[in-house]
């Protein structure tokens, strides 16, 4: 669980701020629920055979002997709290969601214990329009933040609950004659959940799902219509894609689309955005049937593939535009000056020295700051109710009264 330092924070702002700007386009609303849930909630969302509720979940028992969990994703938590206000019975909803999440897994490149999640989910939409805007909606986010060339997009479908039941039969007893040459997770999934077999990174396991029975090959009509519509969708819209029959979430509650962003731009494969359709959850958990579809993405992935392709823009860490330097006994003058400034410059980064020093001095600290221009208010300018504006990143400098030199300042925050 890492703590998230200043230098760190433009970065996650900027992500944030793109990616929520472009789920608002496309009339998602935020939704705000609790860290911490009933276990059960998980139990029966996830699944209890899955290695989040085995292995990975942050569970006890409260005072009162109840055992509640640190929510491990997001889209049941979504549910329960979309159920218990009412928002799902003959409605359309589209929700978005942010915020920490927490599994118990070893560490590793950005996988953390505590872990920041932005997801969405669709209510009360079966067709496979929504699966396509919603791919077409990641899709521009990747052109937003400059990663479209370093991501690309694999899709499945799972079928319904009775043609994945034909399929794993079939499954396993292809495996379970060459179960020796499983690697030693997937003989235990073999026996709990086999499907998960598919997604193995072991080698020798994947040589042997070459042969392997395929999974489109089961699919009922209504599962291949949807898919083959969803393709057509996809390809008329420009977005590229590759269908990988080995796809299959690691969550018991996906049925018919299942699709991942992937990257190799970390080094090994990995995935930036992952989700598909759910229509069996909302009954699952006491609701209405209800079809739904969704994907989460990590922040600290994104974060680490912006870092890593050089994607993040320049102005994302300044922190500054302007910094007030003053001289000793005009520190009044400078306070209301900031503060009409920040009046007539909207959205104005400016800090003002406190702490004494003389000009020479403070000018070194707004040069450190990072910020555009220095703003000065001498013995002078504080007489003539003007204030000189200084660049800092070439030898100009200009007094202006201080309604002019508003004008000036907007004029370099258009330009940034």
């Amino acid at each position: 669980m890492n703590d998230l330092l200043p230098e760190q924070s433009p970065v996650w702002r900027y992500v944030e701020h793109t990616v929520q700007r472009c789920l608002q386009c496309y009339g998602y609303r935020e939704i705000r629920f609790p860290l911490l849930e009933s276990t059960e909630l998980f139990k029966r969302s996830i699944g209890e055979v899955t290695d989040i509720v085995e292995k990975e979940m942050y569970t006890w028992a409260d005072r009162n002997g109840d055992s509640v969990t640190l929510r491990p994703e997001g889209t049941a938590g979504c549910v329960r709290a979309a159920l218990q206000n009412g928002l799902l019975r003959n409605q359309v909803q589209r929700f978005w969601y942010s915020g920490p999440m927490f599994r118990y897994e070893r560490p590793q490149k950005g996988r953390l214990r505590q872990f920041h999640q932005i997801g969405a989910e669709v209510f009360g939409l079966e067709g496979p329009d929504i699966d396509a805007e919603m791919l077409v909606m990641t899709a521009r986010l990747w052109r937003d933040l400059g990663l479209d060339r370093h991501v690309r997009l694999q899709l499945n479908s799972l079928g319904t609950a009775e043609a994945r039941a034909g399929y794993r039969e079939a499954l396993v007893d292809y495996l379970s004659a060459h179960r020796q040459a499983l690697d030693e997770d997937s003989q235990r999934r073999l026996d709990s959940n086999p499907l998960r077999i598919l997604d193995s990174k072991n080698e020798g396991t994947q040589a042997l799902l070459a042969d392997a029975p395929n999974l489109m090959d089961f699919l009922d009509e209504a599962s291949r219509a949807h898919f083959d519509q969803l393709c057509h969708l996809l390809e008329q819209a420009g977005v590229e894609f590759e269908i990988n029959p080995h796809l299959v979430r690691g969550l018991d509650y996906y049925g018919k689309t299942v699709f991942e962003w992937v990257t190799d731009a970390l080094g090994a494969q990995g995935t930036v955005c992952a989700g598909g359709r759910y229509d069996g959850l909302v009954a699952h958990l006491g609701g209405a049937p209800t079809p739904a579809v969704g994907f989460g993405m990590g922040e600290e992935r994104l974060v680490l593939l912006l870092d890593a392709v050089g994607s993040v823009p320049d102005s994302v860490g300044r922190i500054l535009d302007a910094y007030m330097v003053v001289a000793a006994g005009q520190e009044s003058v400078a306070l209301t000056c900031s503060e009409t400034l920040r009046e007539l410059c909207p959205g104005l980064r400016l800090q003002n020295h406190c702490g004494g020093g003389s000009f020479k001095s403070q000018l070194k600290k707004a040069d450190r700051s990072g910020a555009e221009v220095a703003l000065i208010i001498g013995d002078s300018e504080a007489a003539a109710g003007t204030l000189t504006v200084k660049y800092l990143r070439r030898d100009e400098q200009q007094t202006l009264p201080v309604a002019d030199a508003a004008t000036l300042i907007n004029q370099l925050l258009a330009v940034v």
